[in-house]
């Protein structure tokens, strides 16, 4: 999944405009200009896109877990892995909206795709590890589009 799809994801789950997306990101200390986040968020069909990189990515990633959970001064500043995977993206997603497993059965069965308790472990697993399971593009869209079910409800 293009890195661009989950930032406009994102941005419509939290109903906020691209410059506070650039805005929660500076927070962190990584440099991003809103003009450069607006170019990410545009269609690639639209004059002016920009594909975003996995660092941009993960940046973000990192700034919506404080966006979400607040700061935690006690705890060294979270590290980035690049290159950026769906699994990764999965699980910083999972992290800044605190769910638990229940949860996220309950986003995936929201949009009709259920997942037993063994396979969404195994997409939190470390690569390389027996039971690991790359998550595909069609499964973080599922994932994306149940969680705006659960946080901007219809109506």
């Amino acid at each position: 999944m293009l890195n661009n799809d989950v930032l406009r994801s994102v941005r419509y789950l939290l109903d906020i405009n691209d410059a506070s997306m650039a805005e929660m990101v500076q927070q962190l200390g990584f440099n991003v200009a809103p003009s450069d986040m607006s170019a990410y968020l545009k269609r690639d069909d639209e004059p002016d896109f920009k594909v975003c990189g996995d660092e941009v990515l993960a940046h973000f990633l990192n700034a919506l877990v404080v966006f979400k959970r607040g700061r935690d001064d006690s705890r060294p500043p979270q590290s980035i892995e690049l290159p950026m995977s769906n699994n990764q993206i999965l699980k910083k997603m999972r992290v800044a909206f605190e769910l638990k497993d229940d949860d996220l059965q309950d986003i995936f069965r929201s949009v009709d795709f259920a997942l037993s308790k063994a396979e969404l472990s195994a997409l939190f697993r470390k690569a390389g590890h027996s039971n690991y399971r790359v998550c595909g593009d069609q499964l973080l869209r599922y994932f994306l589009k149940g969680l705006t079910l659960r946080e901007r409800p219809a109506g």
